[in-house]
């Protein structure tokens, strides 16, 4: 009897149902229960924020964002690492219906162009200068003339110091000039909806011009909430955000999972750095912990992990790359950090489509992404049919559900290609989703490698590898080849004070998985080309490794 398989569907949860307000409306109900409880400690500017204080700064900043002429709608932006005036720009924006456009600190003149000009930004608040980026001189660069739209630019200052910058108002000034009884704030608070676009977030294409995917407030609180859930977060918890605001890690799966759970967000510095990160832990006592798996890494090998007690951390997300099976271990085992959760999305599903939860079996969660996130759906498609897998087979993971963005600012074409006509988001990965409906990433349809007509999922390699005691990291991919289509190319970090030859990995491999998955190509290397949020860019070691072999696609395949 020819047994069915099962489809690779599945829909979340509904319940608790969706919140259905703006951001002010929920931050200002939890702010009434509960004014005094601590909300904000930002370590490197030494500031801390109760509920009641940090709505009424971002209030007052938003009666001085008014007083610039701004309007519901207008588009600002925010150029700039983690601090307290990240997040009440979150605030203060969202009150009076402002959208918020995250500029990556990593941009350089070229990109800021593009992206202030794209979106028609009226407004920016930005970093005077951060290590060897002055963001102000970029700007007096690109002046008035390539920047026609742009009115206002501020920059953030400590109070009082450092010279004045011409052409630019300081953030302290802008600060005092506004009022947090103003009554325009609340005539336009009344006025908000849900479903008004509150966020442009500028997605990180490998190739062309960023896409500029817009968000609403119901978008990017339910998806916060619904993250906190997961992590079971409640006000005795303590959230270390090392991860960038600009981007939706520090934005939702942070900033937001806090606030619709009554949480206090800790910032540990502006900027990644593994020592301070270990030493907020322990001063602050966090009880949460976000990361990609390279700031885990730096964290657990730091010469002076051992110094610190992290005994209150218990849970918080790895997300934004595979997780590697021994670093997942070693978090729970080294860190404490028992409940920790794995979170899978895209910036234009607001992020996160699945995610682990605090009681996953440990086995899953370092498996596996986890499974749908309430009130949406994620399905596994045959890339080339468009019809949906079965159960194990890979295929293009989409998502359908509130999370999904509005679309990309003023491009149709490329909304079109990226939501199709029922309303699924094709993310572009390769996933499997097992019977129980537990999703694992094995690739993007990019990266997958066909070798003498195998299909090889170079995560599989990865992992393998990765059991190596000297290895630290390792990332897999394809390179052209004349006889095979393709061959692997394997980059490896070895770890401090180790030694590894290309010998010895084969060796490794060899008789322990299948002789067409060795890497033909073994090189050790200091560090991987990655964006400032942690995502290794498979494709620029792709192309070194065709420049160092002279190696050329084949055209005729």
């Amino acid at each position: 009897m020819l047994i069915q398989p099962r489809v690779a569907h599945a829909r979340g949860a509904t319940q608790p149902p969706l919140i259905e307000q703006t951001i002010p409306a929920f931050f200002d109900a939890m702010v009434a229960r509960q004014p005094d409880h601590p909300a904000l400690v930002s370590r490197h500017q030494d500031r801390r924020y109760s509920y009641r204080e940090l709505q009424r700064a971002s209030r007052q900043l938003a009666g001085a964002l008014l007083g610039l002429d701004l309007a519901p709608g207008d588009r600002i932006g925010i150029w700039s690492h983690n601090n307290a005036e990240w997040v009440l720009m979150q605030l203060a924006t969202a009150q009076v219906g402002l959208v918020l456009v995250n500029i990556n600190p990593a941009y350089r003149t070229a990109e800021v162009e593009y992206a202030l000009n794209k979106v028609g930004c009226k407004a920016l608040v930005t970093m005077a200068r951060f290590k060897t980026s002055d963001y102000l001189s970029m700007l007096r660069e690109l002046g008035p003339a390539r920047l026609p739209q742009l009115r206002h630019i501020v920059w953030i200052d400590e109070a009082g110091q450092g010279a004045d910058e011409p052409g630019a108002r300081r953030f302290s000034e802008l600060l005092a000039s506004g009022r947090a009884d103003d009554a325009r704030i609340d005539a336009i608070a009344a006025t908000l909806k849900p479903r008004d676009a509150i966020n442009i977030q500028f997605t990180s294409g490998t190739t062309g011009f960023p896409k500029g995917a817009t968000l609403t407030h119901r978008n990017i609180l339910n998806n916060g909430y619904f993250i906190g859930e997961a992590m079971k977060l409640t006000p005795a918890d303590r959230l270390c955000i090392p991860v960038p605001l600009y981007h939706c890690f520090g934005m939702v799966l942070g900033n937001l999972a806090c606030f619709t759970h009554g949480s206090t967000i800790v910032y540990p510095n502006d900027a990644f750095d593994p020592l301070t990160v270990l030493e907020t832990v322990q001063a602050e006592r966090c009880t949460g912990l976000h990361g990609v798996p390279t700031m885990f890494i730096a964290e657990l090998d730091h010469p002076r992990f051992g110094e610190f007690d992290l005994s209150t951390l218990r849970t918080g997300i790895m997300a934004g790359s595979p997780c590697p099976i021994e670093v997942m271990k070693r978090v729970v085992s080294d860190m404490h950090m028992e409940q920790v959760t794995i979170a899978y999305g895209m910036t234009e599903t607001s992020p996160v489509s699945c995610q682990s939860s605090t009681d996953t079996p440990l086995d899953r969660r370092v498996s596996t992404v986890g499974q749908v996130q309430p009130h949406l759906e994620v399905k596994i498609v045959d890339p080339e049919t468009g019809r949906t897998a079965a159960t194990g087979a890979a295929g293009e993971l989409c998502t359908r559900g509130y999370s999904v963005m509005l679309g990309y600012w003023e491009d149709e074409a490329k909304t079109r290609e990226a939501i199709d006509a029922e309303g699924w988001m094709h993310t572009g990965d390769l996933a499997t989703m097992d019977d129980e409906g537990y999703v694992n990433i094995v690739g993007r349809i990019k990266d997958m490698v066909i070798r003498g007509g195998e299909n090889i999922y170079p995560r599989e390699i990865e992992e393998f590898l990765y059991r190596m005691p000297q290895v630290q990291d390792v990332q897999v991919v394809g390179v052209p080849d004349r006889k095979y289509g393709e061959e692997l190319a394997a980059w490896i970090i070895v770890k401090p004070g180790q030694a590894l030859t290309e010998d010895e990995v084969r060796a490794f491999c060899k008789g322990q998985i299948a002789h067409y998955k060795v890497p033909r190509y073994i090189r050790f290397v200091p560090a991987f080309p990655m964006t400032v949020t942690g995502k290794i860019q498979k494709f620029k070691i792709r192309e070194a490794m065709k420049d160092e072999l002279g190696l050329q696609e084949d055209k005729t395949a």
